[in-house]
């Protein structure tokens, strides 16, 4: 939905698993091969990548100010599971922060939010604040204050709405 660029870095991934649902029309992307395929996910790990993707948009619309959108089981306990390492290149010393285990997608999602925590770019990804979008965005705003994953779509909506509102 959104015409923004993807977010930096890792959370490119926790984005796009974000994104995977359109709650608009309820088209799920992790329902169909191709979806799945794009995540390394199996059949029977779409219940677990769906859990942890709605958590994700709850921490997400915390980052926007706004309320979960839905019961979910906290973020941390998705992710605790996922043990991360620190690997130090030998040739010139960077460090940086992996999955332990680099092929289930919690393990690569909690590689992500450390290195956006690392990179100061966490709580910079966002969920739209249109209750029929939370579409995942990463807030590129000077002041960090976005409201909506498009001004032209969820931003205009609800700007009309006040407008209507005001009239009656």
């Amino acid at each position: 939905m959104s015409e923004r660029s993807p977010a930096p870095g890792g959370l490119e991934l926790v984005q796009a698993l974000v994104n995977t649902l359109d709650l608009e029309t309820g088209a799920d992307s992790l329902g169909t091969p191709e979806g799945r395929e794009r995540f390394g996910l199996t059949e029977d790990e779409v219940p677990g990548a769906c859990d942890l993707r709605e958590s994700l948009r709850a921490a997400l619309l915390a980052h926007a100010g706004h309320p979960p959108h839905q019961a979910v089981t906290p973020l941390g306990e998705l992710l605790a599971g996922a043990p991360l390492v620190v690997t130090v290149d030998p040739a010139d010393g960077s460090a940086a922060l992996t999955p332990a285990h680099a092929g289930p997608l919690a393990s690569r999602v909690a590689a992500a939010v450390g290195e956006a925590l690392v990179a100061g770019t966490w709580s910079r990804l966002k969920a739209c604040e249109a209750a029929d979008c939370h579409w995942a965005y990463y807030d590129r705003s000077p002041a960090g204050r976005g409201r909506w994953c498009s001004m032209r779509v969820c931003g205009a909506r609800a700007k009309m709405r006040r407008y209507r509102a005001k009239e009656t």
